[in-house]
């Protein structure tokens, strides 16, 4: 039987809501797939949720082609597993948590390394059982701090995540790569181009992990890609380094008077004024050494201010830092960290100490100074003297100053090398719709999952997950698939097959249409049919478009005679038919 709109529980809406950032927001709820219910929360209306399914479906296909099982968790879940892997601090604020009536901890999960982990420790206990891929497709939460664009990032959505378990590393890489196929499967089923890109692991953990981006001028990551070949998010791009040089026969570093000089440009336009280049060159903030200070706030609460030097020309990434500080807090030292501090002198901050570079020795501010890759021995550099008014010139990196460490902070920019020599890089935004990793050993050793190996010897087993947003998913295709008049589904993902609309005002058309939709559900079509007895043909179009069911069949003026109109919403062809044609087509 089709499904009637007389009867289904739907109501289309003329306004944009109020709150939509993006496409997809704006449709989905005009169109009634999904209701807003608080900030980053939606409930699932019939049409939404037959969308969703279509995808899950594809999902479900495509993992057991690839062999994996699927299973079922709470979302609720015990604060001990996480504790014992520190993701209960480690989290954050993101993560929800809350307490039963009797005190004990729980959480909302965000993602299920841990349940998984030691559901398989529980039934399984040789290397026999192995290789298993189990998964899921369930509901996660994340306290995002500022949720936004509907569904694209919200604080509950629906993931798919599986997790691979090998007794060796050779059978993890064989498992990762049987999930990172299905993956492109699945996406090139549902009609999504995407990129594969370097990623960081962040709060997951292990080694390899790359991601799978749809491009789209909404997305939230910035990623890299050359012509090459090479492809990587910002936070996983790796700098290429010069080469060091030696600095026996340079000059030595001399403060000059540089007053009124807080910003890269000031110091840039104040040096080529009064004292210029030897060598006749301008000086450019890339010749400059920018100290930045950031405020770290450690999982112990404690709070602790590190030095980032960075050539001039570049700007701290936020996201970049997060990922060199993890899991520390980051955030821009405040004025009350510089009273603390009395050593750094705000627009004139620098390495430099009269006693010149003595590694392992505390930095000239007396605060952990770290370093971007380009700051090598030997190069040199224009940087803050520690005193009002005044920079060093001819700064050289290993023989005036030391660093703690190397961070990759910087921002990356278009024309930047590639890491693997493939030629500069373009930038490029996009928005994450899977990711895979290879966690290894850290979930397992942490909750103790171990087999026995075929010498009798208990093995730590080792473990890859891979995620893919079920929800974000259904977002970018509305994102990507719609025009003026309403969201327009691929035929895979569409909520239904054919929309049928009884758009004449005799019985006629009503009978063509009625006609029309049992012969379609006979040949195994899922049918809309728009029976709505009171309702204006120019309404019945209107929603029919906003709906986005991509094949539309039209009773109207013509049914009298046994013709139809049938839509063709992704090409936009409109073709007048007898009815018997019209079908044939359908079904073909």
């Amino acid at each position: 039987m089709p499904t009637r709109l007389t009867n289904y529980f739907l109501r289309t809406l003329r306004e944009d809501p109020s709150d939509a950032e993006v496409t997809s927001h704006r449709l989905l709820v005009r169109a009634g797939y999904i209701r807003r219910q608080a900030p980053g929360i939606f409930a699932w209306l019939p049409l939404g949720l037959r969308v969703k399914a279509r995808i899950e479906t594809i999902i479900r296909e495509e993992m057991a082609a690839a062999g994996a099982h699927e299973v079922h968790f709470p979302a609720l879940l015990p604060r001990e597993p996480y504790e014992v892997t520190n993701r209960w601090e480690e989290y954050g604020d993101g993560l929800f948590r809350l307490q039963d009536r009797k005190g004990a901890d729980y959480l909302l999960a965000p993602t299920h390394e841990e349940v998984f982990t030691l559901l398989v420790k529980d039934l399984y206990s040789s290397y026999k059982d192995l290789p298993l891929t189990i998964f899921q497709i369930q509901d996660k939460y994340r306290d995002e701090a500022r949720p936004r664009a509907g569904l694209l990032r919200g604080r509950e959505f629906t993931m798919k995540d599986a997790y691979s378990f090998d007794a060796s590393d050779a059978g993890l890489e064989t498992s990762y790569l049987a999930q990172r196929d299905a993956y492109e499967r699945i996406f090139q089923r549902l009609g999504l181009s995407y990129v594969i890109v370097q990623a960081d692991a962040g709060a997951m953990g292990g080694s390899r992990s790359e991601e799978f981006l749809h491009p789209t001028v909404v997305g939230e990551d910035t990623f890299v890609r050359s012509e090459g070949g090479y492809a990587a998010n910002v936070e996983a791009f790796t700098t290429v380094a010069p080469p060091a040089r030696g600095y026996e026969k340079l000059t030595p570093a001399e403060v000059l008077d540089t007053p009124n000089t807080p910003t890269i440009q000031t110091l840039v336009d104040v040096a080529n004024e009064k004292h210029p280049r030897p060598d006749g060159r301008a000086w450019t903030a890339a010749d400059t050494l920018k100290n930045v200070v950031l405020a770290l706030t450690h999982l112990d609460g404690s709070r602790e201010l590190v030095v980032v030097g960075l050539p001039g020309d570049r700007e701290v990434d936020t996201k970049r830092a997060e990922v060199a500080f993890a899991p520390a807090e980051i955030e821009p030292a405040t004025e009350a960290d510089f009273a603390k501090h009395p050593g750094l002198v705000k627009g004139y901050i620098g390495p430099w100490s009269a006693e010149g570079a003595v590694l392992g020795e505390e930095s000239a501010t007396g605060i952990r100074y770290v370093v971007d890759p380009r700051v090598v021995d030997g190069s040199g550099w224009i940087t803050g003297a520690n005193v009002d008014g005044k920079h060093v010139f001819g700064l050289v990196a290993g023989r005036d100053f030391a660093w703690d460490g190397v961070v990759e902070v910087a921002e990356v920019k278009a024309g930047d090398p590639a890491p693997d020599g493939s030629g500069p890089v373009e930038l490029a935004r996009g928005m994450e719709i899977g990711h895979v990793f290879q966690l290894g050993r850290k979930y397992a050793e942490a909750l103790g999952l171990k087999v026995l190996d075929e010498n009798g010897k208990l093995v730590t087993v080792t473990m890859g997950s891979y995620g893919i947003g079920v929800t974000r998913i259904l977002a970018i295709i509305a994102e990507e698939n719609n025009d003026d008049k309403g969201l327009i589904w691929p035929e895979s993902v569409a909520p239904f097959d054919v929309h049928v609309v009884a758009a004449g005002r005799d019985q006629a058309a009503f009978d063509v249409a009625e006609q029309a939709a049992a012969e379609l559900e006979g040949a195994g079509l899922e049918v809309l049919l728009d029976d709505r007895p009171k309702v204006s043909p120019g309404v019945k179009f209107g929603d029919a478009e906003l709906i986005g069911v991509p094949r539309v069949l039209v009773a109207g003026r013509g049914a009298a005679d046994g013709e139809v109109e049938l839509w063709n919403r992704r090409t936009g062809e409109r073709q007048t038919l007898p009815l018997t044609e019209a079908i044939a087509q359908l079904i073909a």
